[in-house]
């Protein structure tokens, strides 16, 4: 969102060096300026303002405040922050601040990034130094947005930051982004008086058949995606199946004494982020629907027939999202639950009008809010929910060409033009009781 990546003091991130590595990002995208938000954060909250937008989730770049990763803080990284965060409370917007979105400043990568225990410890610092900057004005924390996607994505599948395609750093990187979690979690309570709590993708995981087989392969899966985070986070051991299966990793002594006990420092909630549903085969024959399944659980995500995908090639199923509260708050006693992250990339073309109708993102908000509201009729303590995202961004390794945003944003002049779903998702904010 930001871009400004070599403005007030900014270190670089494992994400600029990816970005300029030829062949890692789709066209050859970079972050460079993305949305700008670094200048533009003022008439992005007014529109925030005008849709009556009750909170917004952002995110802080870690080497904007610490350039090398360690160290004293940048004052103009952290004045930049207050800036915008006094620019949401003044259209009493809440600032809901998240201190991990995937930027690890390049110097700690270049030390050995998450698969180094020291890398927690310094993100325990940073958290501390951004809660003693801002306690007094944000009311919730969010330490690290999707474990899962910077280990696995980032260390084991290559096609995100850093770039790496090693199993045992995925693990240990695992391991010690949730000990960074529980880490921070301490320190932020130190600061400030602020809820605390991380954000974790999840995602029901089926069989695609009815037989033993694929059956096993969807409660290997479960294990992977979902139990390897939420076990730990609510004062589990990590899954037997998952410690099996990289037993030497574990034996040789990656998770110490008092480990797990900090990673389940008690939470004020959880981020469920949500977008589909795994359907799960061990039939190696099997289309690959791609990248979220580590290479070697050995078995297989697929499309189920008849089931609409979005622009990403992610099956449109919003009932796993009631399937995810539901059981989130059944099998772990989970404190407030948000859904901090929903939504659907979708072809947004220009119509003769100059308009955006994305009647199909629209449908797709609108069966998900449903089945968000389904999960609160059953009795999940579900506090708020969270679009992803407002604007059109870089995402990720798919550069500028995947569009999620509510507000379209023309990436050469910056123009935004809000999309019919802006319209809308004011009209459902309007409405509510």
């Amino acid at each position: 969102m930001e871009g400004a990546t070599e403005e007030g003091g900014r270190g670089p991130s494992i994400w600029d060096t990816f970005s300029k590595t030829r062949g890692r990002i789709r066209s050859g995208d970079t972050g460079d300026l993305a949305c700008d938000q670094y200048h533009r954060y003022e008439d992005d909250i007014d529109l925030m303002a005008s849709m009556g937008i009750g909170a917004y989730r952002f995110s802080v770049s870690w080497p904007r405040i610490q350039p090398d990763g360690r160290g004293p803080a940048n004052p103009r990284g952290i004045d930049h922050y207050r800036r915008v965060v006094d620019a949401l409370r003044r259209h009493d917007i809440v600032p809901t601040l998240t201190l991990y979105h995937w930027d690890l400043p390049q110097a700690l990568e270049d030390a050995g990034g998450w698969p180094v225990r020291d890398t927690a410890e310094r993100f325990a610092d940073y958290a501390a130094t951004v809660a003693r900057s801002l306690g007094d004005t944000v009311p919730m924390w969010i330490t690290i947005n999707e474990p899962m996607v910077a280990a696995w994505l980032g260390y084991e599948q290559g096609v995100h930051a850093p770039g790496r395609t090693d199993e045992d750093a995925a693990l240990a990187a695992t391991h010690h982004l949730l000990l960074a979690h529980g880490l921070a979690t301490e320190a932020i309570r130190a600061e400030t008086t602020g809820e605390v709590g991380i954000a974790l993708n999840l995602y029901p995981c089926r069989p695609a058949r009815d037989d033993t087989d694929d059956e096993r392969a969807a409660a290997l899966a479960d294990d992977q995606l979902n139990r390897l985070y939420l076990d730990p986070v609510f004062g589990h051991t990590y899954p037997a199946s998952v410690m099996d299966r990289y037993a030497p990793a574990f034996d040789l002594g990656l998770v110490r004494h008092g480990d797990l006990s900090t990673i389940s420092a008690p939470i004020d909630f959880l981020g469920v982020n949500y977008y589909t549903v795994h359907t799960v085969t061990a039939d190696t024959a099997a289309t690959d629907r791609g990248s979220e399944l580590p290479r070697s659980m050995g078995v297989r995500s697929i499309t189920p027939a008849g089931v609409e995908v979005t622009a990403m090639g992610w099956p449109i199923q919003p009932d796993g999202l009631t399937e995810m509260l539901t059981r989130v708050h059944r099998e772990y006693g989970s404190p407030r639950l948000y859904v901090t992250e929903n939504g659907a990339a979708f072809d947004d073309d220009a119509t003769s009008d100059g308009g955006f109708h994305d009647d199909r993102r629209i449908d797709y908000l609108e069966r998900h809010v449903a089945a968000a509201h389904d999960a609160v009729v059953a009795g999940v303590p579900l506090a708020g929910y969270f679009v992803w995202s407002l604007l059109d961004n870089f995402e990720w390794s798919e550069g500028y060409a995947k569009r999620f945003g509510l507000v379209h944003v023309d990436f050469e002049t910056q123009e935004r033009t809000p999309k019919d779903s802006v319209r809308w998702y004011g009209g459902l904010i309007a409405d509510r009781p």
